[in-house]
């Protein structure tokens, strides 16, 4: 494809580029097949702009970096827009898909031929290929700090693997994000596939039930772009990959079943400084897991001024000290659920999100018992994200915030989103178990949309492995005989 190319073709249109795009990509060019990737926003290489920081924001979210869910209340939430999705913009933290999930995803949903022990095994060649480990070494003071609060009340706890490479010698926190643009994105392009960014696809074009070419757009100049194809995987996230097969006319049980894990947030002020602006905690508090997880934020200036900022008024004199100052969370595994609708002349969809009563009531329980850990690893003050929260200083000050939170007066936000074009054998299905969409013979869905439910851990594990066995089975269906791709 060059500058001028306005129609060109490929035997297999891979649409997005992240945790589950890149994965697909490389296994079938690797298995001999043409593969176009295309993602809507730029290729930016580690290294070229700074971590959590505006820059980032601006060049690699979506929306510069914050979009709403609408509801009561309305929902914060981040999608990554840059080659390798949002594989590119997170901390690297990892957690394979919990047996307990599978399962249930197998059972209630009725998958067919959905072995937890295959994908098991595909979880360890993603942890191979992506070097997921634990930081060699002391953790940074924000990670020891929330460990320790969860030690001292005997709370389970766990260090998160990072998909990361670490250098030898006392620099060695400082470790390389071993994102889709540094694994899988390269081995797909070492094996034939082409890459093309800043090229939004704005429809498929189905001839019955069959795709025939997508409809793009430049994102630099706004000129079209025709793209004939024989196969169409879907991998554009659980926001954007139901709204573009929306507007193809593929409307069946898509978009209709959002989950996401709801998260409140509070900032925690040390005697001593804490704040590693460009890092974030490896430590999880897991003891009221899955309903409920804890852990640390980014936290540079700007952040902690944000979580600061529901009571600024009481508040902001805590910017000041910001190196003594982090921000974690509380994160719920929701029993709500969202919609997502493609509206006609519109270029993004509208988003909506439902919180249950028992979530809301959740989602307080949280935010206390946060305070509680992280008063019990030192912290002076703790301050809770909503308007109207109290300094809590000592545990006794845990009633006033039961007593006052409520969820229409927090910030509530998310990064994790799922289940928009489930899979599954079941009425509610979305696609068949290997994510062919109902309907059609060649369109396929490869990301977190089609996890039939939010996994309560960080859902890219899941989608690279979920992604990597539906290929599989694309392969195997394609050329009868031939040996699975690894």
């Amino acid at each position: 494809m060059t500058d001028e190319d306005t129609r060109f073709g490929t035997e297999v249109l891979v649409v997005g580029s992240g945790a589950g795009g890149a994965p697909t990509a490389a296994l079938l060019a690797e298995a001999g097949f043409e593969v176009l990737v295309v993602e809507e926003g730029p290729l930016v290489r580690q290294g070229e702009v700074v971590p959590f920081s505006l820059a980032q924001m601006d060049r690699q979210y979506r929306a510069g970096g914050v979009t709403a869910a609408l509801g009561l209340p309305s929902i914060a939430y981040t999608e990554g827009c840059c080659a390798g999705g949002g594989t590119e913009v997170n901390s690297g933290l990892y957690r394979r898909p919990p047996e307990e999930v599978l399962e249930r995803w197998r059972r209630d949903h009725r998958l067919v031929d959905f072995d937890l022990a295959e994908v098991d095994e595909i979880a360890g060649e993603i942890e191979a290929e992506l070097s997921v480990q634990a930081v060699p070494g002391a953790q940074i003071p924000a990670s020891e700090a929330l460990r320790r609060g969860a030690a001292n009340l005997g709370w389970r706890h766990d260090e998160s693997p990072r998909w990361m490479t670490y250098p030898d010698g006392p620099d060695a926190r400082l470790g390389r994000r071993q994102s889709m643009t540094e694994t899988f994105l390269p081995r797909a392009e070492r094996a034939g596939a082409r890459l093309v960014t800043g090229l939004r696809v704005d429809r498929l074009v189905l001839d019955g039930g069959r795709a025939v070419r997508a409809e793009a757009t430049r994102t630099d100049d706004g000129r079209p772009v025709s793209i004939d194809l024989d196969h169409v995987i879907v991998a554009g996230g659980a926001i954007q990959t139901p709204a573009l097969l929306q507007r193809s006319g593929l409307r069946r049980n898509i978009g209709r079943s959002l989950a996401v894990h709801p998260t409140v947030k509070l900032a925690a002020r040390f005697a001593d400084r804490v704040n590693v602006p460009d890092d974030v905690p490896v430590h999880q508090v897991k003891e009221f897991a899955p309903d409920l997880s804890f852990g640390g934020s980014a936290s540079n200036p700007g952040l902690v001024a944000l979580a600061l900022s529901d009571s600024w008024d009481r508040f902001r004199d805590a910017i000041a000290d910001w190196e003594r100052v982090v921000v974690y969370y509380a994160a719920i595994t929701s029993e709500g659920r969202g919609r997502v609708h493609a509206v006609p002349g519109f270029r993004d969809p509208v988003v909506t999100y439902r919180l249950t009563r028992r979530d809301k009531a959740v989602l307080g329980r949280g935010l206390s018992r946060l305070a509680l850990v992280l008063l019990e690893a030192g912290a002076t003050d703790v301050y809770p994200s909503y308007r109207g929260a109290p300094v809590v200083r000592t545990p006794s000050d845990l009633a006033t915030v039961e007593a006052t939170f409520a969820v229409g007066r927090a910030s509530v936000m998310t990064v994790h989103l799922c289940s928009t074009v489930p899979f599954g054998e079941i009425e509610t299905s979305a696609t068949d178990s290997v994510g062919l969409v109902r309907g059609t013979t060649n369109v396929r869905v490869h990301d977190a949309s089609l996890l039939p439910d939010a996994p309560g851990v960080n859902p890219q594990a899941s989608v690279m492995a979920v992604a990597i066995r539906n290929t599989r089975r694309f392969v195997e269906t394609l050329t009868p005989g031939r040996k699975a791709v690894t």
